[in-house]
């Protein structure tokens, strides 16, 4: 497992570099403006998982699922916010990503700086 670096988008414009999908799956941070691109160059679709931690909850008693995306393939699709709040790990502070598939999939964090 891989952790992504995020990369700051400013009004000046930022040039996003993603990097390829680690077959174990990848963390990233969260918080306000963390948002996924996750690019699909593989020949079938694609799922993209973020890990809500065991427990997570906002009200007593209702619990949050991890939501499941799919990418299809030659497509790139931006998955946010990833805020702090719903998908931290206790333990790292990251939010935990999987893959169903890694084949020619590039992935980066980004982050949408605030005026």
């Amino acid at each position: 497992m891989a952790t992504l670096t995020s990369q700051v988008v400013t009004r000046a414009g930022t040039v996003v570099t993603p990097v390829a999908a680690a077959g174990g799956g990848d963390a990233m941070p969260v918080g306000s403006g963390m948002m996924l691109e996750v690019i699909n160059g593989g020949g079938s679709s694609i799922t993209v998982t973020l890990v809500v931690p065991a427990a997570r909850t906002f009200e007593p008693n209702v619990a949050i699922t991890s939501p499941v995306i799919t990418v299809v393939n030659g497509t790139t699709r931006w998955i946010g916010p990833v805020d702090a709040q719903t998908f931290a790990d206790p333990t790292t502070g990251l939010c935990t990503i999987t893959y169903s598939g890694v084949t020619t999939v590039t992935v980066a964090a980004v982050q949408l700086s605030q005026p």
